[in-house]
This record gives C-alpha cells, structure tokens and sequence, in this order.
C-alpha cells in the first residue's frame, strides 16, 4: 500500500483548513501527523481515503458506529424519514417507540429522556442526581473521561507532578481556568481500591449526590472494574442517600442491556450514547422513573428544567432505533466472540515477538497497551515516553498496513467485520510488534 506523501489531496486540504479552524479540525481526535487523513467515502468495515486508499475502520467513529459505514437498512430508514422532516416544534411518534425499545432492553430504565450527546447526558445525568438529593458534590475515577465537562473533566488527564497520594487524589483540573468550585465538588476516586475508595466517600458522606462510574473507562485503561468495586459502590450509594450514575456512552455495546448486565447491577441513571445513535449525534439518561420525573413540568416535585432544540429529532431516533433493533442478542454474541478472537490473537502475537505489550478489554472493544502487564487503574495504565513512541511507531505502522484505530492503540468492532478482518488485523499486529520489539 502507497503510503501519503505532503502532496496528497488530504495534505493540501488540510492546509485550507488550518486557516479556518484552531489546528485545522474540530475535533482534536483525528490530528496525526503530518496531517490527518480525509474521508472520501466509507461502506460497512472499509473507509477510503481522498487519494483512493481504502482501510480497514477498527475505530468507527470512536465507537459510534455498531454497524459500519452506510448500514443499507438505516441508510433507508433515515432517507425516508427525511424527506418527511429533520426536526420539528412537535413531538414524533418515533421518540415514543425508540424509547420503549431502550427501555425493554434494562430492568434499569424505567423511563429515559433523550439529548443530543454522550457529553450532554452526563451533564443532565449530574444535575438531576443534585436536584433529586439536594447535594452538591459528585464523585468519580481518576483518570475516567466523561465528556467535556467542566465537574465530569475533572482528573481526566493528571499527571505524575499533580495526581497526589492513592489515599486522597487530587482534584486536577484539565482545562485552564476551571473554577476552583468546581474542583472542589469533585471528589476523586481510584479506580479496582474498594478500601481506598470507601474511605474516601465516608469523608464526603453528607454533599455526594451521586458516584460517577464508567465499568470499563477507556483512558483508566479499557480494563473491566472488578466486580468488588462496583457493587461496592453501588452498596455506599444506597446506604448513603447518594445515586449511583453510569456512563455506558461506549460501553452500551458490550452486552444487551449494557455492561451493567454483566455485573447485575441496577443504576439509579444510566447516560447512553454513541451506539444508540445509529451513526447520528444522540444522548439519552436512563434510570428510575421517580428521579427521570424531577424534569415533568407536570410532576409533583418539578426541580430541573431541561429541554433542548434538536433533543429527540426524528432523524437520530430512526436511525437509532434501527441500529440497535438490528443489534440483538445474537448479533451482541456474534461481535463479542471476534473481539475475544481479536484480543487472544494479539496477545499471543505479542509473546510470540518478544514484545512488551498486552492486551485490555471486553465485549467488543479492546486496547493495546505497550507494557507486560494489564493496568489495573488509571496511574498503571499512565504511559511512559518510551511507551507513547512505541505505541506511535505501532499505530503508524497499522495505518501503513491498512487498518484505522483509536489513537490510545484501542479498537471497536462492526457487525459487518468477519473473522477474516480479525485476522487480518492479528497479521498486521504481529508485524508492527516485529518492527517495535527491537525498541524494548
């Protein structure tokens, strides 16, 4: 395959752009260097490139796309929606039933309100958990990302120099000028240390509204939470008054009913995201109808007002519910397996050169770590200089070969991938394991 050369058709759109756009994107996930590569066109697990070259796409939108690129059933689905309607000062038929879809599929959501983001869930997930308690603080994993903002960024990206001791992390700020209020209604947990973490909330047992907990965080490591620790938490927030909130934005897709399902743990709110989507911008909170029922105007106990111009718009939902109608057991099954074929091919792929490097995830989702070990929480999973090179001669080395993947040297499946992409990406694993292990 043709590597890109600073004449390519992407090189010189990128060039327009950074006179129009802070770094010449919107989003600073797509950066690479020398510059990012632009979509000419994708079709179920392929994505071609604007100077013709084709790969293989194990990052699908940072997890977003369950089915691939251009879904024939939701690409029909949505087009009919269109040309009856994008967005309307009326309620739709179809927000109705997407949410009886979404809510058969948990014991856990007794009613669910939509949004427009991952992001934008987790905000509303926050301010009903303080409007339901009437308490001001939240608590959450070092290191757990939770969208953009400014209480859930808190210790997304601490460092060596600012984390603090295990016993009380600090609360760091990501973003220059966060209140210093803010950080200190945040209170910082660590992620698999039931010891640690108990003891921290006990000292915040009266102002936590809730506990923040992604089951298998991506930057703390794509490593599932024990099951101690999440029942751990979920029994301090019942004991304490507090809600226990998860962010299943990514982890959605992991069983039927979410992560969740697989720890048999019932959350007061759940925020969704990505997946749900069906390849357009969504958000929803789930969870019991009596805390959902603090944003009825018509309720008995009305304490948030929320509303929300494009929330619930009729092209997300026909696209979501024709995702994930598709995505039913057996298709959660299906993918779940390739991934575990992914994740053992990899590993063993490793070993087999003599790399340092292992392998995190579940359901299907995984990550490439360039250590020997599994991190089990954010500081283990903190990269060394030497681990971030490695791990960008790797991901260079897989695009070279033809396969797109998440920066943090993490993949997500598609329902169209086979066992024959898997083992195209092992092959291409073991070649840039092959080129890297002469660096450790």
């Amino acid at each position: 395959m043709s590597t890109q050369t600073h004449t390519s058709r992407s090189a010189e759109l990128f060039e327009r752009a950074k006179r129009v756009l802070p770094g010449g994107v919107s989003r600073n996930a797509i950066l690479r260097s020398p510059h990012p590569t632009y979509v000419d066109f994708a079709e179920g697990c392929r994505i071609t490139d604007l100077d013709g070259v084709s790969r293989f796409d194990f990052s699908n939108n940072m997890a977003s796309l369950i089915h691939g690129h251009a879904c024939p059933e939701i690409v029909s689905a949505v087009t009919e929606q269109l040309q009856r309607g994008t967005a309307f000062m009326m309620a739709t038929e179809i927000e109705v039933e997407y949410a009886e879809h979404l809510c058969s599929r948990s014991p856990s959501f007794e009613k669910l309100r939509f949004v427009n983001s991952g992001t934008e869930a987790i905000i509303v997930a926050l301010k009903a958990s303080r409007a339901f308690t009437g308490r001001p603080k939240i608590a959450k994993v070092e290191g757990a990302y939770h969208g953009g903002y400014d209480y859930a960024e808190v210790s997304q990206s601490p460092n060596p120099n600012t984390w603090g001791s295990l016993d009380h992390p600090n609360s760091v700020p990501l973003t220059h000028g966060t209140p210093q209020s803010a950080l200190g209604d945040v209170v910082i947990l660590p992620f698999n240390d039931v010891e640690r973490s108990i003891a921290i909330l006990d000292e915040h047992a009266d102002d936590l509204a809730c506990v923040l907990l992604d089951l298998m965080p991506h930057r703390v490591g794509l490593n599932p939470a024990d099951s101690e620790f999440a029942h751990a938490l979920r029994d301090w927030t019942r004991r304490n008054g507090a809600l226990l909130v998860l962010d299943e934005v990514i982890t959605f897709r992991s069983e039927y009913g979410g992560l969740a399902e697989r720890y048999g743990l019932e959350a007061d709110l759940t925020a969704l995201g990505k997946v749900i989507g069906g390849g357009f911008p969504v958000g929803a909170v789930a969870g019991r109808g009596e805390i959902l029922d603090i944003m009825n105007p018509s309720g008995g106990r009305y304490l948030f007002p929320h509303s929300g111009t494009f929330s619930a718009n009729p092209i997300s939902m026909t696209a979501g519910l024709a995702a994930m109608q598709r995505f039913d057991r057996d298709a959660v099954a299906r993918l779940n397996e390739l991934a575990t074929r992914a994740r053992n091919g990899i590993d063993a792929a490793a070993r087999e050169t003599g790399a340092k490097a292992c392998v995190t995830g579940c359901g299907s989702m995984f990550r490439v770590h360039m250590k020997e070990r599994p991190p089990r929480d954010f500081r283990e999973a903190y990269p060394t200089a030497e681990e971030t090179r490695r791990l960008k001669a790797l991901l260079d080395h897989l695009f070279e070969a033809g396969m797109l993947m998440i920066g943090t040297g993490s993949a997500t499946l598609s329902t169209p991938m086979t066992e024959t992409e898997i083992d195209e990406l092992i092959s291409a694993m073991r070649g840039g394991f092959e080129r890297i292990a002469p660096m450790d």
